[in-house]
Order: structure tokens, then sequence, then C-alpha cells
């Protein structure tokens, strides 16, 4: 399995998606794309220390990580994606999160259903 998945690590490059990009979201979690002309995608997650300890944040981070991994096969390619937590995703179990997830990407261009 040599895909590994680009991950956003620069500020700018954070500042820049939330600056330009466009945003979808529920009470889990922002989802901020905007395409970046590469044959692939680049993910972030940004949790701030509103959600809780670092060891809440790490694991809030796995499993949007983990949730992106499994979808990232219905999601197209080029585009630059931040996740956003939001403090109820602390209340919400694996599939929840990732079920939740889906059905914002699905709403999105970068969605593999969606030819338009």
């Amino acid at each position: 399995m040599g895909n590994k998945i680009i991950k956003i690590k620069k500020t700018y490059e954070f500042k820049k998606i939330y600056s330009n990009g466009k945003s979808i979201a529920n009470q889990f979690v922002v989802i901020y794309y905007i395409p970046n002309n590469l044959h692939f995608n680049r993910v972030g997650y940004s949790v701030s220390k509103k959600i809780g300890k670092s060891v809440v944040r790490n694991r809030v981070r796995r499993l949007l990580h983990e949730s992106f991994r499994l979808l990232e096969a219905e999601i197209k390619k080029g585009f630059d994606i931040v996740f956003v937590a939001r403090g109820k995703i602390v209340e919400a179990d694996f599939n929840t999160l990732q079920n939740s997830i889906k059905k914002l990407i699905v709403k999105t261009p970068m969605y593999v259903g969606n030819e338009k």
C-alpha cells in the first residue's frame, strides 16, 4: 500500500485554504477545501485546545485521519482539504464521525459521484 497521505503542516498553507477555500460543516467538523492543481490530495487536521487535553485532541486527529483514509477512494484527486474539529466531536464515536464526514463530502465537488 504505497499510498501515503500527504499532510498539510505549514501554517501558511492552512491560512491559504481558510481564506480562499470553500467550507461545509455539521455539528462535528468543518471541512475546508480548495483545488490544488496537483494529481493528489493533501489533507490537514485542526483540533483546537477547546476540544480537550492533548490526549483527546490526538485521538480526534487520529479519528479524522482514519475517516479520511477510508473515504479517500471516493474523493477526487487534486484538492487540499482541512478538517476542523468542533466541540461536539468528542461525543461522536468513529462510525458516527465517519458517516457525518461522508455526508459532507458527498455535498461537495470533491465527491467522485458528483460529475458536474
